[in-house]
């Protein structure tokens, strides 16, 4: 028989790399899973770069959202004020024009904004916020620039990034046209608002987990005029032909600031990301870096907000969705080696169940012929203790009979005085009947009734007591048995010397138990005193009830030798210390096994306090609403 260990397809752990095909297997899958966990891991970087990219390209866009707009309505506030258009009709008057210089430099410090002027419709520069500096916009013509000719045209408010070809400093030029006092639909020039804009970069925050961020703004041509990263200022992020280039050193945007293209590569976009992102791979500081690009378009603006971050962190991605699949893997070649084994080891124990049963098979017959036998000594012992009860039953029964036959001289002795009284009584009625004394005569037949009442009691005591027990114990006064054995005693007591003392107590002693059987135990213990004390003078034997909760206690004291030094030898069969004709040594252990059935005790020992025994019948304490009536027979000895 091919054992499981064995068995082909059946692998355990030890056996499993040395099967060549199946060590193939497991490399290309390990190194397939290295391979998706890789991919996975780098998918993950950079999307988690490109999600952050967008966070902060949202939050710098409101954010310069906002502070355009909060600059935008200020140039067509400031060109409704009316010493603006009056100093336009009179620029020839140093007075007016005194005047609105005066203004604008307040104007200039409400807003907090770096220059204020003001230019006529040939874009001449008439007043200034700062008319008094060497650096004075005043008598500056700046036509060239669109934030004049774009208000003159349209009459809307424009908005323009230029290095100042003045300050060269870079700013944002928010402008509105100033119309005539006599004609609304003329403009007459244009107030123009200087923002400075390194504000606005030191605003701009890189992305919490990534210190290797930037930030670039750019116009329409891709050229960065903000920047986190001062070096790549007016450069170039798109490619630039030759008339873009020429027209924007038209325009002076940059004043005379070259215009250099950025030392980029692009990498094309990473599969998974949008369409804004890309990969940079940018030459700065003598080293190249590998930037993920995410470029926004801000709102109502030709600017691009272009995000970049560094794919350095998508190395520690990688890393960890390696070794997370390195792990992965071995907790899945682990378990495929574990079910495997465990597949194995089942099959073993099957194999070996089918073993084991067929053994337990083999062994069932003799099982089964030692349990036929077992049943046949069971029902053996069985019988043999309902013989033995029974047989319990019979020398209890016995017992009682030996008693009443011990009695039974006495009682002749007791029986024949009440019938020689009942014959003189009847032999005298009849001759007083012939005189006539019917007095005489019914006084003699009430004589003859009390002597038949009492032969009656005499002989009733016997007849209960004779009789077998229902078996069923109650609740019942233990002073009526005790009652019913000392009058049986009376009656056969062939020794008149023997005091009897019963401390009979007034109220009931309600205990658990069986009136005839607790009359055989009285009997006969009192026969045992009885027959310890006969030839003692002076002999005694006392009866008295005591309550000890939750047991009431009577107690056969006698004055005679006392009992041998092993007391519990007394209540073993066939034991005793009495000649043949007295009895078999089977009374005590007979009342013994009585009231250990009624749920009691019976001991006895030597008396403390002088010589003789005492033997306690202790039965359990029970209540009775209603006391039962009883035969009380108080001793007057």
């Amino acid at each position: 028989m091919t054992s499981p260990a064995t068995r082909p397809g059946l692998l355990s752990g030890e056996t499993l790399f040395r099967h060549p095909g199946l060590r193939v297997w497991v490399t290309v899958l390990f190194l397939l899973t290295l391979g998706v966990s890789w991919l996975l891991g780098t998918w993950f970087g950079y999307h988690q770069l490109e999600r952050q990219s967008f966070e902060e390209s949202f939050r710098y866009g409101q954010l310069l959202g906002n502070e355009l707009d909060r600059y935008r309505p200020i140039p067509e506030l400031m060109a409704e004020h009316p010493l603006m258009a009056e100093a336009l009709e009179n620029a020839d008057n140093d007075t007016i024009l005194l005047r609105a210089n005066e203004e604008m430099k307040r104007m200039a410090t409400i807003v907090d904004s770096s220059d204020v002027y003001l230019m006529d419709h040939t874009g001449l520069t008439i007043a200034a916020n700062n008319y008094k500096l060497p650096t004075s916009f005043v008598g500056g013509n700046f036509s060239f620039r669109p934030y004049f000719t774009e208000p003159m045209a349209t009459g809307e408010s424009g908005l323009y990034f230029a290095l100042g070809t003045t300050s060269l400093e870079r700013g944002l030029y928010f402008s509105h046209p100033v119309k005539s006092s006599t004609d609304p639909t003329e403009r007459i020039g244009v107030i123009v608002v200087k923002i400075l804009v390194e504000d606005l970069e030191q605003q701009w925050q890189r992305p919490s987990p990534y210190y290797d961020a930037e930030m670039v703004v750019q116009d329409a041509d891709g050229i960065a005029f903000l920047s986190s990263q001062p070096d790549w200022l007016y450069h170039a992020f798109l490619p630039l032909s030759d008339e873009r280039m020429d027209a924007v050193y038209t325009s002076q945007r940059y004043a005379s600031q070259p215009i250099p293209s950025m030392p980029l590569t692009r990498l094309g976009r990473h599969w998974g990301l949008a369409e804004q992102s890309e990969l940079l791979l940018i030459k700065h500081a003598g080293q190249e870096r590998t930037f993920l690009s995410v470029s926004t378009p801000l709102p109502r603006l030709d600017w691009d907000l272009r995000v970049m971050v560094s794919t350095q962190p998508v190395l520690g991605s990688q890393l960890v969705f390696l070794a997370g699949g390195a792990l992965l893997f071995m907790g899945v070649l682990l378990a495929t080696l574990y079910l495997r084994e465990r597949y194995r080891r089942e099959a073993e124990l099957a194999e070996r169940g089918v073993q084991l049963e067929q053994r337990v098979a083999a062994r069932t017959a003799d099982l089964e012929a030692s349990n036929q036998r077992l049943l046949g000594v069971i029902r053996e012992r069985e019988r043999a203790q309902e013989e033995l009860k029974e047989a319990q039953q019979e020398l209890i029964q016995a017992a009682k009979l030996a008693v009443l036959g011990q009695m039974s001289a006495g009682l002749n002795h007791e029986m024949n005085q009440p019938v020689t009284a009942i014959q003189a009584y009847a032999a005298n009625s009849r001759r007083f009947l012939e005189r006539g004394d019917n007095d005489t005569v019914d006084a003699n037949l009430q004589e003859i009734g009390q002597l038949c009442q009492r032969m009656a009691d005499l002989t009733r005591q016997f007849k209960v007591f004779s009789r077998k027990s229902e078996g069923k114990p109650s609740v019942l006064d233990l002073r009526q048995p005790i009652d019913a054995a000392i009058k049986m005693l009376q009656v056969g007591r062939s020794h008149p010397d023997i005091r009897l003392l019963w401390q009979r107590p007034d109220q009931p002693a309600w205990v658990h138990g069986d009136l005839i059987r607790i009359e055989q135990v009285l009997i006969n213990l009192l026969n045992n005193a009885i027959q310890a004390v006969e030839n003692h003078p002076n002999a005694t034997i006392e009866v008295v009830l005591q309550l000890q909760d939750p047991y009431w206690l009577c107690l056969v004291r006698d004055n005679g030798p006392g009992l041998p030094a092993n007391t519990e030898q007394l209540f073993e069969p066939f034991y005793t210390t009495k000649s043949i004709k007295q009895g078999l040594g089977l009374g005590l252990s007979i009342s013994r096994q009585i009231v250990d059935a009624l749920g009691g005790r019976l001991t006895g020992h030597n008396r403390p306090e002088g010589t003789g025994a005492e033997f306690t019948l202790a039965l359990r304490v029970r209540s009775q609403v209603t006391e039962a009536p009883a035969n009380e027979l108080p001793l007057t000895e």
